[in-house]
Order: structure tokens, then sequence, then C-alpha cells
């Protein structure tokens, strides 16, 4: 029960990110309010000392140990000289508001700098803001600083001391978390496997959902392994293990759809939400090969949670070697072709994940191997002694993304700034905060106008809970504190999940930090609402109007970048496959899932269940699903190709040059028409990619395999970009004589 738990925690917050910044940012707050408490700080300070306390801990963004003490001594003066600012021209209103336009103009323009320069700039303007909701003075300046100091204090004691984080830790835990959904999507493929005909659409989805997870897993342990691992041969390792028991998870998902379908199910089914699964052929029922395909996928979920070399006895072996023999062709069970691949698909994943845990866990007992597990042992030895043996201009000026963000949120703020001050001559910085907060991380229009939408909804339904709160608690300052932490902990928890959900804990913990100021009272609330309002209106206007990045442009470049290195990845793994010379194709493709990643987010004001644009939605999804179905095969053409130097029955085959000619010159097309309308372009449309690899002289062996099998993979890609061409507006040239 305790592993089922463990398990069911590290797959729903991979490496438990969110749990920890959680916990750390809470902590920090609670051992500020404990020291103040002690030196007896009022509460205007322990309120102060709250928030100081919230932003040393969530500014820090740096992975290593290291540059998160530089970053926080560094923000200490920082924070210092913002709150003697910020008291020193309260009384000054016109220079006190062109200061504050300034500070948020560096504060973003910081992130030029990385990590650390984004950190530093926040720190200044939630600082700023402090001295402006406490209405700090200069006589109250030197116990600011001290409560400020304690603050930061406190906030490295427990980032360094009580909660201790290490990339290391971190990559471990993100491992578990790949383990764990991987589990959960073998889980979702029986389901899938077993469903009846009212159920199979939603447990069709729990694939896709489960696809998605998984793939998000990745993304992210390959984000954390140059800072996680000593070792740059190591991090290659687990990179490759990684991918192959991703895309082994995935090719079994699509033949277990084809295994209970009426014909081969196609890849775009697994990616685009809400896709219908294929019309059923044999529903399951008391067949002998489904059943031991049910038992074979129980037995493989077995493998992947508890690893042979942590179990006890001889089962776990037995189990892994039966998997394992499903790879040669004489060990697979009677049965339609279908569910035959569906067994070699099991195999297959079943050496994915011998190879994963061989990469985390080091050498295993091999005591117990059968000829088939031996046999891929020395493959994924031998792929690892391969492993181990082996800029693009920016923009300039105004063109910079952090430029231009920094002219559009100062030009934006000001026109919260006058806006707020009509509405309250007190409160009117909140107008000001939401217009920051709404261009955080945001890099079009549509962006921007979705999470103003989003902030604005949460305000609201936080205003209320306030006012609840506030009337029940208002006059118990430890339980309101008490309440703050536990809403402090619960924004930081849903903040990668749900903005609105933060925005409401932000809102509900700010009524009660209002009420413990003494300030409460339902009007400040609606003028909170009010307030917000204001500044996302102002964000839209000021990025609507101000070096405009319209969600359709932002959208076609980053389509151009995913269409370029699809076809950088698919051209290289094909040459190599074709005999040419070995290049690096885990980085490669790597590459195309962060730019597929970009383009989803970036689409998500058009895929806003609340667009009247209903078509557009439509086509958007129906685009990213497409493009999620070509880096699919991308990436097993990259795995296969990588294969090539150390796989007895791989060889190049020269040909397959002759079968990416035209998907190569497709995607060209496509990507030319994206960048320009204007381009006089077409997309080319002939036989099936198997053909054109027909040899023009007699008695020439037509392909083996893997061959075979690569040709899929083009065929299913050539198929997916030519989809791409309707919703594109991309016409199609005529075929050739």
């Amino acid at each position: 029960m305790r592993a089922r738990l463990r398990d069911r925690g590290a797959a729903s917050d991979p490496g438990l990110l969110r749990l920890t910044a959680g916990l750390r940012t809470v902590g920090a707050i609670a051992l500020t309010l404990a020291v103040l408490t002690l030196l007896r700080a009022d509460v205007t300070h322990l309120v102060a000392g709250a928030m100081a306390a919230m932003v040393s801990t969530f500014a820090i963004r740096e992975k290593q140990r290291g540059p998160q003490a530089v970053t926080l001594a560094l923000g200490l003066p920082v924070a210092l000289a913002s709150v003697s600012l910020g008291a020193l021209l309260s009384s000054r209103v016109v220079a006190g508001d062109l200061f504050f336009v300034a500070l948020i103009f560096c504060a973003v323009y910081g992130r030029r700098f990385g990590d650390r320069g984004t950190a530093l700039g926040l720190i200044g303007f939630q600082i700023y803001f402090l001295s402006l909701f406490v209405s700090a003075t200069v006589s109250g300046l030197p116990r600011l600083y001290g409560v400020i100091v304690v603050a930061f204090l406190c906030s490295a004691a427990v980032r360094f001391v009580l909660v201790p984080e290490t990339p290391e830790g971190i990559l471990e835990r993100l491992r578990e978390a790949f383990r764990a959904r991987l589990a959960q999507l073998v889980s979702a493929q029986l389901e899938l496997l077993d469903a009846g005909p009212d159920d199979v659409d939603e447990a069709l989805e729990n694939v896709r959902e489960g696809t998605a997870r998984l793939h998000e897993t990745a993304l992210m342990i390959q984000g954390r392994l140059e800072e996680g691992t000593s070792d740059e041969g190591v991090a290659r390792l687990v990179q490759r293990r990684i991918a192959d028991a991703e895309i082994a998870a995935e090719r079994l998902g699509l033949l277990l759809l084809t295994a209970r379908s009426a014909e081969r199910a196609d890849t775009l089914t697994l990616h685009l939400p809400g896709a219908p699964a294929p019309a059923a052929g044999r529903l399951p029922g008391r067949d002998e090969a489904l059943a031991t395909l049910r038992r074979d996928l129980q037995a493989l979920r077995a493998l992947v949670l508890r690893p042979v070399a942590g179990s006890s006895g001889t089962a776990l072996s037995h189990v892994r070697n039966r998997l394992l023999g499903y790879r040669d062709e004489e060990n697979l069970p009677p049965a339609p072709p279908a569910v035959q691949d569906a067994f070699r698909g099991i195999g297959e994943a079943a050496r994915a994940v011998l190879g994963l845990r061989i990469a985390l866990d080091g050498p295993q007992d091999d005591s117990d191997d059968s000829p088939a597990t031996a046999r891929s042992r020395e493959e994924l030895d031998a792929e690892d002694a391969v492993l181990d043996a082996e800029e693009e201009g920016e923009p300039t000026g105004l063109q910079r993304p952090t430029t231009r963000a920094a002219v559009q949120v100062a030009v934006g703020s000001s026109l919260a700034m006058v806006g707020g001050e009509f509405l309250s001559s007190q409160r009117w910085y909140w107008a000001v905060l939401t217009c920051w907060i709404v261009f955080i991380n945001t890099a079009s229009t549509g962006e921007i106008l979705v999470k103003g939408y989003r902030r604005l909804l949460g305000t609201v339904l936080g205003v209320v809970a306030g006012i609840v709160l506030a009337g029940l608690v208002g006059q118990h300052t430890w339980t309101a504190f008490a309440l703050v932490l536990v809403f402090v902990f619960a924004m930081f928890y849903t903040a990668p999940l749900s903005y609105t959900l933060m925005s409401f804990f932000v809102t509900a913990a700010l009524g009660l930090l209002y009420t413990l100021l003494h300030t409460y009272s339902l009007s400040v609330l609606v003028l909170r609402v009010e307030e917000t309002a204001l500044g996302a209106a102002c964000g839209v206007v000021a990025a609507a109007l101000v070096l405009p990045v319209r969600t359709d442009r932002r959208t076609n470049e980053l389509l151009v970048t995913v269409l370029d290195r699809l076809a950088d990845v698919t051209e290289t793994a094909v040459d190599q496959l074709s005999g040419g010379t070995p290049a690096e194709l885990l980085d490669k493709a790597r590459d195309l899932d962060q730019a597929l990643a970009d383009l989803r987010a970036a689409t998500q004001p058009l895929t806003h269940p609340i667009t009247p644009l209903r078509a557009r939605r439509d086509t958007a999804r129906y685009v990213v699903a497409l493009l999620e179905t070509c880096a699919y095969h991308a990436r097993s053409l990259a795995a296969t190709a990588e294969l090539l130097p150390t796989h007895p029955s791989i060889a190049a085959d020269p040909r397959l040059r002759r079968a990416w000619r035209r998907t190569g010159h497709n995607i060209a097309a496509i990507s030319a028409r994206v960048a320009d309308e204007h381009a006089e372009v077409a997309i080319e449309r002939g036989p099936s990619i198997a053909s054109l690899l027909e040899s023009d002289v007699p008695g020439t062996p037509r392909f083996g395999r893997v061959t075979d099998r690569v040709l899929r993979h083009l065929q299913r890609l050539d198929e997916s970009v030519t989809g791409l061409a309707r919703p594109l507006g991309v016409p199609v040239a005529a075929p050739k004589n």
C-alpha cells in the first residue's frame, strides 16, 4: 500500500517539484513569523516579513545550490534598496510613479540575463510592492530592514538546511516519476484492450493522457540531466534509455489499438483529443491469445513497478525472460498478425524497461537470463559503448523578446497606474501588479488575454472566499496566519496546474492579510476585483498596440521552427539509415520535442474552451495533433538509426534516401508557405513510400523486417505531412505523368 501511494504521488507530481516549492515557501514564512514573534514584532511587520520570505524563496530559480546562494545574497541589497526607495518616494507621487515604471521596465528587461537577472528583477519589484502594501515610511525603515534581513536568512535556512534540494535528488525523483507514469500508461493500455463499445472512447482518452504525461516527464528529465549527473556519458545514456522507453510505450499503445480494431489504427488517433476509436473488429472475449496478451501486459506493468534487482526469488526474472522472448519470431503465440504485432510490442517495451533499469540502477544479476534476455543485454551493452565513444543569431533592439516585453509592460503599467489612481489613490498598485503578472511567461497578445481572464476569474472567486474567511477568523491573528500558510502552499502547489486556482488562493490569502492589518472591508475586496480587471485590460491594450506580437504571428514562427527541426531530425536519421555519416540524433529529437511543446503552449489562446472561433480552435488542435504524430515517427526513426552501428539485424539501406525525398520537399514547402503566405509552393503526392524502394534489378531482395518498420514510419510521416497541407492552405501539385 505504501509503495502504491508513493508511486501515485510520484506520478501526480513528477520530481515532487510542486510539493517542494510549497513546503519550502511555507517553511520560510513560518520560520520568519516565529523569529519575528520572538523579537516582539507587531502585526504589520509580521505581514511584511511573511511577504519578504515568500518573495525571497520563489524568486530563486537556479538549479545548483551555489548559484542559488549567490543570487539570494545579491537579492538582499536589492530588496533593501527597493524598500528604501519605496519609503522615500511614498510622499512624492509623480517621482514615485516614474520610478515604479522604470523599476518595472528594468525588472522585465532583466530576464535577458537569465535566471539571476529574472530573480533580482522579481525581488526588486515585489519588495517595492511590499513597501506600498504596508505603507512604509522613512522613520520605520530600520525595523523594515531588520524584518527583510530576517526573512532572507530564514529563506536561506529553509532552502539549504530544512528543505534541501539537489539536482541529483530532483533527477532521481523524476526518474521515479517516469517509472510510475510508464506503469500508469501500461494500465491504461490494458483498459483500452478490455474496453467494450461503450467505454472505448474514454479508455482511448486515458491512453492519450497517459502518453502525454509520460512525454512531459521525459522532457522534464531532459531539462535536468546536465545538472543532475556529473558524467556526460551517463547523462547521454539515461537520455537514450528514457527516449527508448517512451517510444516503445507509445508504439505498444498503437499496436494494441490496432489489435482490437478492424483495421490498422492511425497514429493520429493517439494524439488528437476527442478523435473516436477505430471501428472494432473482434471485440475482446475469451480468445486464448487475447487472454495471454492481457496477462503479459499485467506482467509488463509489474516489471516496471518492481525491478528485478529489488525483488526476491526468480518469479520476475522468469516474467522478464518470457516478455523479452517475444522479440524472437519463434516465441510468438499463434494469433492473428495484428495481435502478434502487439506481442512484439510487449517484447520491445520489456527491452526498453531492461535498458532503463541498467542505466538507472547499474548492472544487475544475470544468472537467470534466458538466451533472449542475454542477447538483449549484449545489444544494450554495445549501444552503451557507442554512446560513450562519441548558433543562430539572436534578435537585437526592440525585436529582442525581453526588450519588447519590458517596453510593453512599462506602457501597460503606466496606463494601469493612471486608471488605478482614479479608482483608489491608496490601492492603485493592485492594477499595476496585475498588469505585471499577466506579462510573465507570455509571448503574444492572445496568451496575455487568456492569462488576464484566468487571473480575473480566480480573483473574483478569491474575493468571495476572503469575505467569508475574514468574517470567521478576522479576530484570531494566529488562525488567520495559519490559513495564510495553507493558501500559500496551495498557491505554489497548484500554480503549474491552474492559473485560476493560483489566483484564487493568492486573493484569499491577501484578504486575510488585509484583515490582519485592520484594513479589511467589503469595499476593499471589491476594489481588488476592479483593479485586477483594470490591470488585465491595460496589459492587453499595451500588448495589442505597443510592438504587438499577435498570436498568429507567434504560432507561425513556432510552427516554422517545428517543421525545420522535424526535417532536420528525420533527414539526419534517414541519411544515417542509408549509410551516411553517424550524427547526433538524440539532441535533435529533443530539440524537436521542445519546439513542439512551445508551439502547444502558444496555441492555448486558440484552443481555449471559451474561444468563439470554433473552427479555428478545431484547426489548431488538428495541426498540433498531426505534428505530434510526425514527432513520434521522427523519434522512432532517430532511435532506429542510433541502433545501426550495434544491432546485428539492422543494416544500412541506401534506397531509403529516395523514400525521404518527397516528404522532405513537402515539409520545406509547408514551412515556406507558413513563413510567407504568398510563397508559390505546392506539396507533391504520389505512390506509397514502399513502392519507391522497388529495385529495377530483377532478383534484388526487396527489404527486411527492420527496413519494413522504417518504411512504415516514413509512410505515416509522409501521410501526416500531407495532411498538414489542407488546414495550412498549401496547394497540392498535380501528379507527374
